[in-house]
């Protein structure tokens, strides 16, 4: 094994991809990327085989909705409790609590549906973040990792379910927590917390029966505020900061 800094992981991405790595942000010991969906698995594939990176794990993949980024009750900084421990606050509007076409536009975040990969290198002791933006919002398509990783399979059968994202290529594209019947992606910010629909069931008609949502009052769990403050650096943190700027 030999381990590299996040420092020279980053000069080895922008040494060997260029163009084809539109960002590259190294933030808290780890490096991230952004690679278009038309590199991503050419990216991807020599990230797994050259020597320079052999990122032979692929730790995690998650679809990430970035609607409201930034805005309404999430920007809570004024109202955060001394302890920073979650609490409820009203929604902001029914049944979903942002719009995409009306949102404000944020300068990191343009395109509203993202797939982040997590890979883990053993031969050089370092993880990696790749994010691929879908380029159009209504109908996110992306393409599949499974002929790189194969346990890309269910994560991106996950976030297909849970977000929407549709993975071109992919082997067996099926939900994977929801119900069959299940109408939407409740991942996605627009998507009612409350639900759509309840179930109950019905004494006189025998059977379980849908209805429209009226015993829950829609509230928002606001989660706790994340601050940039050294007081609160862990010796880990401490560590990989030293790492880096040696």
């Amino acid at each position: 094994m030999t381990p590299i800094s996040p420092t020279r992981l980053a000069d080895r991405l922008r040494a060997r991809f260029g163009e084809r790595v539109d960002n590259l942000v190294v933030a808290h010991g780890i490096v991230t990327i952004e690679v278009t969906p038309a590199h991503l698995v050419e990216v991807c594939t020599a990230l797994r085989d050259e020597p320079d990176f052999r990122f032979a794990q692929l730790t995690d993949l998650c679809g990430v909705d970035y609607l409201g980024y930034g805005e309404g009750e999430w920007a809570t900084s004024d109202e955060a409790t001394g302890q920073g421990f979650s609490r409820g606050v009203t929604g902001q509007s029914a049944p979903g609590r942002f719009d995409w076409n009306t949102r404000p536009r944020h300068p990191q975040f343009l395109r509203r549906f993202a797939s982040v990969v997590h890979l883990l290198s053993f031969e050089h002791d370092i993880r990696l973040r790749v994010r691929c933006f879908a380029p159009e919002d209504a109908l996110p398509v992306l393409p599949t990792l499974t002929s790189v990783w194969p346990v890309a399979n269910w994560y991106e059968r996950e976030a297909f379910d849970l977000f929407g994202i549709v993975y071109e290529g992919h082997p067996d594209l099926r939900r994977i927590l929801t119900d069959y019947g299940f109408v939407g992606h409740p991942f996605r910010k627009d998507f009612p917390l409350i639900g759509n629909v309840e179930v109950r069931y019905d004494p006189e008609a025998q059977r379980v029966v849908y209805e429209p949502v009226s015993s829950v009052t829609p509230r928002v769990t606001v989660a706790r505020v994340v601050r940039e403050d050294s007081r609160w650096k862990t010796a880990r943190e401490e560590a990989a900061d030293d790492w880096q700027e040696s």
